[in-house]
């Protein structure tokens, strides 16, 4: 994978600086770990260290603590990152999520809790990495930079159990659109929607092996996505390779789901 520069390497022979928020678990661990094999230098940031920081060969990702929620914390982030580091080449916007909660059973907290998390978290984290982007030399093929939002087939079909959820990731569509036209030429901003993918806590959403191997029988290639395959997504679309792409949403939802209705309909039936 040499997509961000053509090479390993990118400006002045220094590697491409990528932040992958929420970067050292499940789809974002993926998306980490196919920037270093790009052969990036990656910051990856949590409320938490992990257990175990994303690596590819000899090379590891860096921890920054913080919490995206937190307005202070994630100005601070910014500032550090550009202190050791002089500027922002890559933001891919992925921390989110929410759990199994129906919208008439939720609490209006809750509700609130997700669209935080989901949406103003990534457009405040937008902004800062905006700010450094602006400010920074034009790079061939990456301009002053490019910042990725992770949305979700979520955002494009019904959501129910999780329909803040879908709502946020809906706006994030809106917001890329947006941003795109707002911080142009220097700054491109894209996103990537996942469908289902098989993560370490699938079977939080589809239950037992049983369970996923059911769900993914739906799925016109027959199975989940894998995390590396989101984040070869996100390095291509960083990458000069989609210098042109801005504003734009990629689907990866391996063929998408197959219409109710041909299995409820008694007609046209294959013989």
């Amino acid at each position: 994978m040499r997509y961000l520069n053509g090479d390993r390497v990118g400006h002045s022979g220094q590697s491409n600086i990528v932040l992958v928020t929420g970067g050292a678990k499940g789809v974002g661990r993926g998306i980490t770990e196919r920037f270093l094999a790009s052969g990036a230098t990656v910051l990856v940031c949590g409320r938490h260290a992990p257990d175990s920081l994303p690596q590819y060969e000899d090379r590891s990702a860096e921890f920054l603590s913080c919490d995206v929620r937190d307005r202070a914390q994630v100005e601070a982030l910014f500032a550090e990152i550009s202190q050791r580091y002089g500027r922002l080449d890559v933001l891919v916007n992925n921390a989110g999520g929410a759990p199994f909660a129906l919208a008439d059973k939720a609490s209006p907290r809750f509700h609130e809790s997700i669209i935080q998390l989901n949406l103003l978290a990534p457009l405040h984290l937008a902004q800062q990495a905006n700010r450094l982007m602006q400010a920074q030399a034009l790079h061939k093929g990456t301009g002053g930079g490019v910042i990725v939002f992770v949305a979700s087939i979520s955002a494009l079909r019904p959501s129910p159990g999780t329909a803040a959820y879908g709502a946020a990731k809906a706006g994030i569509l809106s917001l890329t659109q947006s941003l795109a036209v707002e911080w142009a030429p220097k700054v491109r901003v894209v996103a990537v929607s996942p469908g289902l993918v098989e993560t370490e806590q699938s079977e939080l959403h589809y239950g037992d092996a049983a369970g996923i191997a059911a769900v993914s029988k739906t799925i016109p290639l027959q199975r989940m996505a894998q995390p590396s395959e989101i984040g070869d997504a996100c390095v291509w679309l960083a990458s000069p390779a989609a210098s042109y792409a801005s504003g734009t949403n990629l689907v990866l939802n391996g063929g998408g789901e197959r219409p109710a209705f041909l299995d409820a309909a008694s007609a046209n039936k294959p013989a």
